[in-house]
């Protein structure tokens, strides 16, 4: 029953088999979103799940392979649904909150993957991004919409590939989703247009300005602003269920004045109907929620009815 709940903490707490304690502790980390390591350390589970769960990491090293989710965030934008999915059955707000929020920091990026040909990985921005006439990471220009962390973030992010292994991590722990929404406002709000978008192909730009709009506007839903009255956020409240989903519902009526924020009002029988449609629809590509955590859930169940049979 502990298993089929992804209670993999309590679990853990109450056996006394190592591999099964193990297969927990890889579990746990996943639902709880703490993963830069543990696809390494979990010896005992099946490679195959190990395999899916690097694919949802962020490397370690700019030189790492495979590349994680710099290759492709729609894995770890399933894992991300999987866990909203789970903590709302378990009523457990307030980490589910934390996962929205999340899912919104990176959301551009998911936004430019198509463009890019890889989600963000800055082993492999493009040369335009840096063309002559273009402004992005340039501290300190005034003619550029970013904010000065933007800008701070977007001028690492072009060096942060020769640094050695704590530099990129500490990248990535503090300025990678800071990147993620400067990228967004150079192709969708910028006042003041530079060259640092000219790399996008011809046919291209208004899609990707017009599903990094929608990025950007998740950003700032009722939905994820619910993370500062949660105590992740500023705060000290819990949101009810029921100020979830009037949060999610308000949210819907805001992304739906676009054509890719439509997708929001599908009725799918997602805790929060319409969220994975809304994040296939930026990223123009379906992204569905993952059985990751639930396969998991499987494999130690059969470890269990193992020991006990």
């Amino acid at each position: 029953m502990l298993a089929r709940r992804h209670a993999f903490a309590d679990l853990e707490a109450l056996t006394d088999d190592p591999e099964v304690a193990s297969v927990c502790e890889f579990g746990q980390r996943l639902l709880s979103l703490d993963a830069e390591d543990f696809a390494v350390e979990a010896r005992e589970v099946p490679p195959a799940l190990r395999r899916r769960a690097r694919a949802c990491t962020m490397p370690q090293t700019p030189r790492e392979q495979p590349r994680g989710a710099l290759e492709s965030l729609r894995p770890a934008y399933g894992l991300l649904l999987e866990v909203i999915e789970i903590r709302w059955n378990r009523r457990e707000l307030s980490p589910m909150v934390a996962a929205l929020h999340i899912a919104s920091e990176y959301l551009p990026l998911l936004a430019f993957e198509p463009a890019l040909g890889h989600a963000g990985d800055p082993v492999r921005w493009p040369a335009g991004l840096t063309a002559p006439g273009s402004r992005f990471g340039v501290i300190g220009d005034r003619e550029c919409d970013h904010t000065k962390a933007e800008q701070s973030a977007a001028n690492r992010t072009l060096r942060v590939a020769g640094e050695p292994a704590a530099g990129w991590r500490a990248y990535f722990d503090r300025q990678h989703s800071q990147v993620a929404g400067a990228l967004a406002t150079c192709v969708a709000d910028c006042r003041n247009p530079c060259a640092a978008m000219d790399w996008v192909e011809p046919g291209r730009g208004d899609d990707l300005a017009l599903r990094a709009r929608v990025a950007l506007a998740f950003a700032d839903t009722p939905l994820v602003r619910l993370r500062h009255a949660a105590p992740v956020g500023h705060g000290f409240g819990v949101p009810s269920p029921e100020e979830v989903l009037d949060a999610w519902q308000r949210s819907r009526l805001v992304l739906g004045k676009t054509e890719v924020g439509e997708a929001a009002a599908e009725e799918d029988g997602f805790p929060l109907p319409g969220l994975p449609a809304l994040f296939s629809a930026v990223a123009a590509a379906p992204v569905a929620p993952s059985t990751l955590l639930a396969d998991i859930a499987a494999h130690l169940e059969t470890l269990l009815r193992a020991g006990t049979g």
